[in-house]
């Protein structure tokens, strides 16, 4: 027989199952735990949410999340902005900043290609990318653009894509891919620093 659950429990129940891994019995677990906090925990825990929503956005440059715009990889002027790290989603930037040995920006693509779950192109900050990429190659100073992207199906299929694209536009601008220090089939975000401080290392051109 299937449980039934006071009304606002159950509104509950159905929003915590809308978070990526968390199932029904999880989504169980996390609203009786909110029903058992006192008021002030619970007041807390829904105003963190509707801040994050109301201040956070993205990068208008890089896409990367932000409560300030242009985001503070950007705008400081100590840091190198004539090399990009392009990455997949903006918790990557954390995995390369543990490496202390990059000092370039970033630019997130929030996601890869996948033509199956109807991913393309158009759905990634591919086009923003190009546009970085076109200044650059305007100007004469050296710069470099790294492809960062887990080594997945996908991911070499976003960093194949993106070079063409780079190669075909700027053919002067350096194109570079991480090495294989980060197994194969693996996620980026998972690495240890010194498999990312090698793969960044040694990367190789496209």
């Amino acid at each position: 027989m299937t449980t039934r659950f006071a009304e606002p429990m159950s509104r509950l129940i159905e929003e915590l199952r809308k978070l990526p891994g968390i199932g029904t019995k999880s989504a169980q677990r996390l609203a009786f735990h909110v029903l058992r906090s006192s008021d002030e925990d619970a007041r807390a825990l829904a105003h963190a949410i509707e801040q994050l929503k109301r201040h956070l956005r993205l990068c208008s440059i890089c896409n990367n999340i932000t409560d300030v715009d242009p985001c503070t990889y950007c705008t400081n002027p100590t840091r190198n902005q004539r090399l990009i790290c392009v990455l997949e989603e903006p918790t990557n930037i954390a995995t390369i900043e543990k490496t202390r040995g990059y000092n370039g920006v970033y630019h997130v693509l929030h996601g890869t290609l996948s033509p199956v779950n109807g991913v393309g192109p158009e759905q990634l900050r591919i086009a923003n990318l190009l546009t970085r990429a076109a200044a650059l190659a305007a100007e004469s100073e050296p710069s470099e653009i790294i492809l960062a992207m887990s080594p997945t199906t996908e991911g070499e299929a976003t960093a194949n894509y993106i070079a063409h694209e780079l190669h075909r536009a700027h053919p002067a601008l350096a194109i570079t891919r991480i090495a294989t220090g980060v197994p194969a089939g693996s996620d980026i975000e998972y690495a240890d620093e010194v498999t990312i401080s090698r793969a960044m290392e040694h990367r190789r051109t496209l």
